[in-house]
C-alpha cells in the first residue's frame, strides 16, 4: 500500500468511528487499526533456523503401494518366488510364498538410482529424488496409518503436518489459507487428516474438490471493491473488539479469520485456479488437457501454481478409500495408479526447477505402509498389509538427489540400515522447513504436544 493510500484510509476510519452509533468508545481501536497493517493470525513467523525450503508440497498416495516393486529392487527376492518364508499380516502369523516383482527395475540418471518400469517419467528426473527405504510406522489398517502419516498419531487424532507448518510458520500470503488439500476422493481417516485438532482452527487445511468450481460461490459479487474493503475493515475492528473480551475463545477469531481469508480468496483465487493462462507446452508437460481442472495433472500444475502465490503447504491426495494402491489380489492393479500419476509428478518436479522454486519447495511423496514382500496364499498375486519396511520420496528444498536411504534386507521383509519411523520423516521435513521439531509445541490438557511426540531423529544422511 502506497503512503497516500495508508493515510486516506487512516482519515476514513477515524471520521467512521465518530459517526457510529456508541461509536466513541471504537474510535480508539479503530484508530489504531487504521494505523497497523496487522498481518494477522497466519502472518510469517521466524522459523528456529535458516530453513532450506519454504514450501512443502505433500503427496499422498493412498492404500500403500509396494516397496518392492517401486524404488526397492529385490533380485533375490525374484530369484526365490514360491520359497516360503514366516509372514505376518494383521489376523494371523503362518508361513507365506515370496512374491517375485512382475516388474522390472533399470538404473536412472547419472546416479544411477533404481526405479521400477511403474515410474518411468520419475525415472527421467531421479537425479533429483531422495528414495527412503526404510519407514516403518506402527499399524497395518488403513485408517490408523493413514492417520500416523498425516499427525503422528495412529490412535488418537491429533494435528496435521500442515495445520503445524502453518502454526509454526504462517503464510506467505495473506489472501490465501496457509495450508490446502486437494482431494478429490476422502482417503481413510478422513478431514482428521488435514485437521488443526486443539491448535487454533485458522490452521485447518483447506479442502478443495478438484473441477471446474473447486470452492463454490468464489467470485464477488460486490458492487464496488473498494466500498467492500471498507466495510470489511470496520467489521473487522467490531470483531475483533468483540472477541477480545472473550480471550478464551478461539472459535471467534478463527471465524474471523476465516471470512477475511473467504475475502482474500475472492480477490486471488479465482486466478490462482485458473490454468487456462498455463502454456499449450506446460499443459504438455503435465499431461493435462486444456480446459482440464480435475485430472492429477490439473491438481499437480495447481499446486505449482499456488506454491507459486506463497501457500505454505499444498498437500495432494491421489485418490481415496476405494480403487486405490491396496493391491491385495493381483500387483498388476498398480500400473494404472502409477500411470495416472507419473507424469504428473515428474512434471511438477521438472517445472519447479525451471522456475527456480525446487530449491525452496520440499516436494515429499509417501503412502500410509508398504505391502508384503509374500503373498498370502500361492494361488494370489497380490501383497497384504505391512509396516515393517516401505519407501518414501523428497525432492527439492535442501534435500540431496539421486540417492537411496537406508536399506532393508534381500526379500525386503526387515530393515537393515539407517531406520526411519514415520516421527523421523515428519523431523526431517520440518527440519528442512527451518523447524527444530523438539521445540514447535503446543500447551494443550495440561501438557506441551508436538507432532513428533517425544520421537523423532532428523535423518542427517539426506540433507544437502
Amino acid at each position: 500500500m502506497f503512503p497516500h493510500e495508508r493515510d486516506g484510509r487512516r482519515r476514513f476510519l477515524k471520521s467512521c468511528a465518530a459517526g457510529l452509533a456508541g461509536g466513541l468508545a471504537l474510535r480508539a481501536p479503530l484508530a489504531l487499526a487504521a494505523g497497523l497493517d496487522g498481518g494477522g493470525p497466519l502472518a510469517p513467523r521466524p522459523a528456529h533456523f535458516a530453513p532450506r525450503a519454504k514450501h512443502l508440497v505433500f503427496v499422498f498416495l493412498t492404500g500403500g503401494f509396494s516397496h518392492v516393486d517401486t524404488f526397492d529392487p529385490k533380485p533375490k527376492l525374484t530369484a526365490d518366488h514360491g520359497k516360503t518364508v514366516p509372514g505376518a499380516t494383521l489376523r494371523e502369523s503362518s508361513a507365506k510364498p515370496l512374491l517375485g516383482s512382475p516388474f522390472k527395475f533399470s538404473p536412472h540418471g547419472r546416479s544411477g538410482l533404481p526405479i521400477s518400469e511403474l515410474f518411468p517419467q520419475l525415472g527421467t528426473v531421479a537425479d533429483e529424488l531422495c528414495v527412503i527405504r526404510t519407514l516403518h510406522t506402527d499399524i497395518v489398517e488403513h485408517f490408523q496409518a493413514a492417520l500416523a502419516m498425516h499427525t503422528g498419531s495412529a490412535t488418537v487424532p491429533l494435528p496435521s503436518l500442515g495445520a503445524w507448518l502453518s502454526y509454526g510458520l504462517g503464510t506467505l500470503n495473506a489472501n490465501l489459507p496457509s495450508y490446502f488439500v486437494l482431494c478429490e476422493h476422502i482417503p481413510y481417516a478422513g478431514a482428521q487428516n488435514w485437521d488443526h485438532n486443539f491448535l487454533p482452527p485458522y490452521h485447518q487445511g483447506v479442502r478443495i474438490v478438484p473441477g471446474g468450481e473447486p470452492v463454490p460461490d468464489l467470485r464477488s459479487p460486490a458492487r464496488s471493491a473498494s466500498l467492500q474493503e471498507m466495510e470489511a475493515m470496520m467489521l473487522r475492528d467490531v470483531n475483533e473488539r468483540h472477541a477480545g473480551a472473550r480471550p478464551e475463545d478461539l472459535n471467534l477469531r478463527a471465524r474471523t479469520s476465516s471470512f477475511e481469508t473467504a475475502a482474500g480468496m475472492m480477490r486471488v483465487a479465482p486466478e490462482a485456479f485458473d490454468l487456462s493462462k498455463e502454456t499449450d507446452a506446460t499443459l504438455t508437460l503435465y499431461g493435462a488437457r486444456r480446459g482440464d481442472s480435475q485430472s492429477f495433472a490439473a491438481q499437480c500444475l495447481l499446486a505449482r501454481r499456488l506454491v507459486e502465490r506463497g501457500v505454505r503447504v499444498v498437500e495432494l491426495i491421489d485418490t481415496g478409500a476405494s480403487n486405490n494402491w491396496d493391491a491385495h489380489g493381483n500387483m498388476e492393479d498398480h500400473r494404472p495408479k502409477a500411470k495416472r500419476v507419473d507424469q504428473p509428478l515428474a512434471a511438477l518436479v521438472r517445472d519447479l526447477k525451471r522456475r527456480g522454486l525446487l530449491g525452496e519447495t520440499l516436494l515429499a511423496i509417501c503412502t500410509e505402509f508398504g505391502r508384503t514382500p509374500f503373498t498370502d496364499s500361492a494361488a494370489t498375486k497380490g501383497r497384504n498389509h505391512y509396516a515393517q519396511a516401505f519407501s518414501a520420496l523428497l525432492a527439492g528444498g535442501g534435500v540431496k538427489g539421486g540417492v537411496a536411504y537406508g536399506e532393508t534386507d534381500e526379500y525386503g521383509l526387515n530393515i537393515v540400515k539407517n531406520p526411519c519411523h514415520v516421527h523421523d520423516y515428519h523431523a526431517t521435513i520440518l527440519h528442512l522447513m527451518g523447524i527444530d521439531h523438539t521445540r514447535l509445541t503446543y500447551r494443550y490438557a495440561g501438557r506441551d504436544f508436538r507432532l513428533t511426540d517425544v520421537h523423532g531423529q532428523v535423518l542427517q544422511g539426506i540433507l544437502a
